[in-house]
């Protein structure tokens, strides 16, 4: 099984990290964000890596098909702003975030190169994400340049606003031990939890980039809207769609609500009571990242990690 450094909730009595601050810094501010070249063999990982568990497993394998996109988006996003950073500290901290994110797609596109090796058809759903990030929130041709920066910027906030989950499943899933019970693949776990790890560390940069390219409340708030929004929706569409095409399940599993449901309650999903009152914690106005997940508990995953270990190397 693979192991998980111990959480560090208790350390103060309002169960947050001593290491990570609620007043919008973090000690570990300082750490330079570095991409890991991390590898993984799918070759004996089953598609349903959760034994017994169809539902719970293709809940998580949603973020397969979206993040290998969604991330190269993130990376070319960020790329167009680094030219408006006046402050070397973040234009740093934002290169390194690219480096990262750069990384994930690639591991997750593994993944997705794996699922069509064992018959999955997931060119379809994969159409539809390519053609959100590509075309709906691709680069315009023809704005002026006042209208350019002000469509960045606003790519940007969307992005904030995606990070504030990524961090949320990063904190998850590195706690997430109903998964080792459940016998969880240990090669995909260590693919979600360096993920997740790298997520919790870089949890602040979109948000920093977002606050010094525009400080102001209103487009944060917005935008968070338009993600919840559009996450919700790819989520299930995008657990039906595999439901559906899965050749070893040949129809004969339906998208249930109460299964998923039932899943999270057992610690296999994460809890949706959690995860709302997370999205509800950036619409406040004293909001940073910071304020999520232990930044300790990441650094920690992060030396344990086989895959991360391996890269080292």
């Amino acid at each position: 099984m693979s192991t998980i450094p111990p959480t560090d909730r208790p350390d103060r009595p309002d169960g947050t990290d001593r290491n990570d601050r609620t007043d919008g810094t973090d000690e570990h501010s300082d750490l330079v964000l570095t991409p890991r070249d991390v590898r993984f063999d799918w070759d004996r990982v089953p598609v349903h890596w959760v034994p017994g568990e169809p539902t719970a497993t293709h809940v998580i394998n949603v973020l397969h098909m979206l993040l290998p996109e969604g991330e190269r988006w993130f990376v070319r996003v960020f790329q167009q702003a680094v030219p408006l950073i006046t402050d070397e500290e973040l234009r740093e901290r934002v290169l390194g975030f690219t480096g990262q994110e750069a990384m994930h797609a690639e591991a997750h596109q593994g993944v997705l190169d794996h699922f069509v090796a064992k018959g999955i058809d997931i060119g379809p759903y994969i159409a539809q994400v390519e053609y959100l990030f590509n075309h709906l929130l691709g680069d315009k041709e023809g704005l002026s340049p006042q209208r350019e920066r002000e469509y960045l910027i606003e790519r940007v906030a969307i992005i904030a606003g995606i990070e504030h989950f990524t961090a949320f499943l990063g904190d998850w899933i590195l706690n997430a031990k109903a998964l080792d019970r459940a016998g969880a693949d240990e090669i995909m776990l260590d693919l979600l939890r360096w993920h997740g790890a790298e997520e919790v560390e870089h949890r602040s940069v979109a948000y920093d980039l977002l606050r010094h390219l525009d400080p102001g409340y209103l487009r944060r708030a917005r935008t968070m809207v338009v993600s919840i929004t559009a996450l919700l929706q790819l989520w299930v569409r995008g657990t039906r769609f595999l439901l559906a095409v899965d050749p070893e399940l040949a129809g004969s599993v339906e998208p249930s609500v109460r299964t998923a449901w039932t899943a999270a309650r057992r610690g296999l999903l994460p809890n949706p009571v959690k995860l709302g009152i997370s999205a509800l914690r950036y619409f406040s106005r004293n909001y940073h990242p910071s304020q999520e997940g232990s930044t300790r508990q990441a650094i920690a995953y992060l030396g344990a990690s086989p895959a991360a270990r391996a890269a080292a190397h």
